[in-house]
């Protein structure tokens, strides 16, 4: 009995691989939300009659 309780202790994740797992998943969220935001944003000198890829949602703007 106080082997099963001992080698269910004895293997946590790591601290740092806890922090390196939250920061990959939080950069790729970063990236993918600000990619989105760009795509939906008004377009640069040149792009104005490039289409979206069909990935980026089309989001309606609120003119108030």
């Amino acid at each position: 009995m106080v082997l099963i309780a001992q080698e269910s202790v004895a293997s946590p994740i790591p601290y740092s691989l806890f922090l390196t797992i939250v920061g990959v998943v939080g950069f790729v969220a970063a990236v993918g939300i600000g990619s989105i935001a760009w795509y939906n944003s008004k377009r640069p000198a040149g792009w104005e009659d490039k289409e979206r890829p069909n990935i980026v949602p089309n989001i309606e703007k609120d003119n108030n």
